[in-house]
């Protein structure tokens, strides 16, 4: 088993500054990129803050925040993530956006070092078909943190057709490391979490197209009846529209089942740019949020 001492995340959107943020605390050197410095230094401001939280609530010392911070580093060439032991993937949850990340990674310095690992973060997309467009697909892995990051205790540790049993055993030790809870999965679309969640979303949709109820009526029915802290369209929202139909998509094309057929209304929506909280509405409006 390896032991990771400096890791890269690719991606400072709200996932990957979430798992940067952890990183840090948690005593792991880490370098954040992505393709802009103003969406670089909007990600560290909000790990900054994110750890202001922690110091507020006695999690940790203003001491142990500074150093935390000091162990961060933002970069938009990934030729900065040359000394990292793991780089984690936290870009737009579409198979073409992930594999313009590996390809550069393994032409780079990186290519030179075959013992790194390689995770995506992926939510649902194969990763067997993202470890065959890089050269090393026995220490390529998912590692899917949950959202928000610093709070949710889950991390799915999806093992593809090819990924050895010492990389799995490796991000299980880190993700231990970080106080986070592994649960291993093997490479099937949506894993575990995916492919019970969104057809229960996707359900909800269908409920809501029909008129079986209103999407208050179906939330309280799963709050209050089934003791869910969100409901499936409130949640749907939290997570972005176009998220959601992004998953459903790969599990109905990756089982070839027509139950994990797209609600219509959940493409319509998507296609006016009703994406939830990111957009200001959803199924439900946060336009005075």
């Amino acid at each position: 088993m390896q032991t990771i001492k400096t890791v890269g995340v690719v991606g400072a959107g709200t996932m990957g500054h979430g798992i940067a943020q952890v990183l840090v605390k948690n005593g792991i050197p880490t370098t954040l990129c992505d393709v802009s410095d103003v969406i670089l230094a909007r990600a560290a401001d909000k790990i900054s803050k994110g750890l202001g939280r922690d110091v507020e609530k006695g999690r940790m010392t203003a001491e142990e925040k500074e150093k935390a911070l000091a162990r961060l580093k933002t970069a938009t060439d990934l030729a900065a993530l040359g000394d990292a032991d793991l780089v984690i993937e936290a870009v737009l949850e579409k198979f073409a956006v992930k594999a313009e990340v590996f390809r550069p990674l393994e032409a780079g310095p990186l290519g030179k070092r075959p013992e790194v690992i390689f995770a995506s973060n992926t939510s649902a997309i194969s990763i067997t078909r993202l470890a065959a467009v890089t050269k090393r697909p026995a220490r390529f892995v998912g590692l899917h943190f949950f959202n928000p990051v610093p709070v949710m205790a889950l991390v799915e540790v999806v093992a593809g057709l090819e990924t050895s049993p010492e990389t799995v055993e490796t991000v299980v030790a880190l993700a231990t490391q970080l106080g986070k809870t592994p649960v291993r999965a093997q490479d099937f679309p949506g894993f575990v979490s995916n492919r019970v969640l969104m057809p229960m979303i996707n359900e909800a949709v269908f409920a809501l197209m029909e008129g079986v109820a209103e999407s208050k009526g179906i939330d309280d029915v799963m709050k209050l009846g089934m003791r869910h802290p969100m409901g499936p369209l409130e949640l749907a929202d939290f997570i972005g529209l176009d998220v959601c139909l992004d998953i459903m998509k790969v599990l109905y094309e990756g089982f070839h089942d027509s139950k994990y057929r797209p609600c219509p209304l959940l493409e319509r929506m998507v296609a006016a740019g009703r994406l939830g909280r990111k957009s200001g509405r959803g199924f439900y409006d946060y336009s005075q949020v």
